[in-house]
């Protein structure tokens, strides 16, 4: 059974960073493609970056130029570079297999409060 274990969230003021990890257990994350998503208050769940298998890397708009999704095979984790933070990205952060594809998703982690002062 896969478990997802999101971390890296804070309390940052706007055009700080931060970097969140999505390490995971009983799957080889490099063998699927990876995405992680974020949900705000009252909104649905969004996606924001995801890296496939080959490593290209693909963004939602509102964060290209300033989010970098990377993974690490080593250490089976996934990471999100998030600079120049908006209080517009304040949202829950959270790792799965890219939906988009069609993929059945991991069971879903408890995620990763990111939340950007004005």
């Amino acid at each position: 059974q896969v478990q997802l274990v999101e971390s890296g969230g804070g309390l940052v003021q706007a055009g700080g960073s931060l970097r969140l990890s999505c390490a995971a257990s009983g799957r080889t994350l490099s063998n699927y493609a990876m995405a992680w998503f974020r949900q705000a208050p009252g909104q649905g769940r969004a996606f924001v970056a995801s890296i496939n298998r080959s490593g290209s890397t693909d963004y939602t708009d509102s964060v290209k130029g300033r989010f970098t999704i990377s993974r690490d095979t080593a250490k089976n984790t996934v990471y999100l570079q998030m600079n120049s933070l908006k209080p517009e990205d304040t949202a829950v952060y959270c790792c799965n297999v890219d939906l988009r594809s069609g993929a059945t998703p991991f069971g879903w982690g408890k995620g990763t409060q990111v939340t950007v002062s004005s």
